[in-house]
């Protein structure tokens, strides 16, 4: 089953239910009526409803064309948003490292994210913005200590993500906070596909203005989503629309020589395979005139 919200142009949201392929703007979505979702009305709220997957298949509502939605967020409201560095094999071996023994980790919060099909804005105080196209594993469960195979269970799917990083702002000191949260910099989307219909091994791919620049596959995580899940939740409880952000494959602009960076006007695109794909032109963020002194 796949999953979205969509945002109406009241800006409410709905929870829509994909039914054909994510890669096909003709598809038909069935905006879902809160009613019978126990009143949720995006992907996160109905993760909190106890037999979601149930009332997600059955309920019914107005259809739309897939390529005509103005899709928010997959999540928008997560209590919890976790992500992973260094987690490609062959990424890190490339890159002449040792393979890590814990997950490196990092956390953003929820305004940070952004609609897989909205404009990733460039701010004019960090021209070195990077792409980092990722797997997100969407937990469906509250998990506290969960053991691989509990951490499995809890999984209610995956998605996409682009980390967009502002690297000047982020090697500013050894901590990467501040490099990674800017507002509406973190595109995910743009449906929930459920665990029961797709695991980890296609591969994901990223591309620029057209142009391939990231591409591995998804089971090439060394650590992998059950492991995540598990090793994050012995820190904090998890809870149901918590997002975990899997980490990038090689090809950032960062690491080419010289470095690639994105500018007004790119298009950057983020596909996994049997997920769907994330496509977000970037724009140079204009700031508000300042209101000029007067003289009394």
């Amino acid at each position: 089953m796949k999953l979205l919200t969509l945002r109406l142009p009241d800006g409410t949201t709905r929870v829509g239910r994909l039914d054909g392929p994510q890669d096909d703007d003709a598809a038909s979505v069935v905006e879902l009526d809160p009613a019978a979702l126990g009143g949720a009305t995006d992907v996160g709220a109905l993760l909190a409803v106890d037999g979601w997957q149930q009332l997600a298949a059955s309920a019914g509502g107005a259809t739309h064309r897939y390529g005509d939605l103005d899709l928010a967020p997959l999540v928008p409201h997560p209590a919890k948003v976790v992500c992973v560095g260094l987690n490609y094999k062959a990424h890190i071996l490339e890159m002449g490292r040792d393979l890590p023994e814990h997950p490196t980790l990092f956390a953003k919060w929820a305004s940070t994210l952004t609609g897989p099909r909205d404009e990733v804005p460039l701010p004019p105080e960090d021209d070195a913005l990077d792409w980092e196209g990722e797997l997100v594993v969407v937990v469906g469960q509250r998990v506290r200590r969960a053991d691989t195979a509990q951490a499995a269970r809890a999984i209610a799917g995956y998605a996409v993500a682009n980390d967009v990083s502002m690297r000047t702002w982020q090697f500013r000191t050894k901590e990467w906070l501040q490099g990674k949260v800017w507002d509406s910099s973190t595109p995910v989307g743009p449906v929930l596909t459920t665990a029961d219909s797709w695991q980890p091994g296609p591969a994901i791919t990223t591309r620029l203005n057209g142009e391939e620049v990231q591409s591995a596959p998804t089971d090439d995580l060394l650590f992998g989503p059950a492991e995540l899940v598990s090793y994050v939740s012995t820190v904090l409880e998890l809870a149901p629309g918590d997002l975990l952000l899997t980490g990038t494959p090689g090809g950032v602009g960062r690491a080419r020589k010289p470095p690639r960076y994105l500018v007004d006007g790119d298009v950057v695109e983020v596909t996994v395979e049997g997920l769907g794909t994330l496509r977000n032109s970037v724009v140079a963020e204009q700031l508000p005139a300042q209101p000029s002194g007067q003289v009394g």
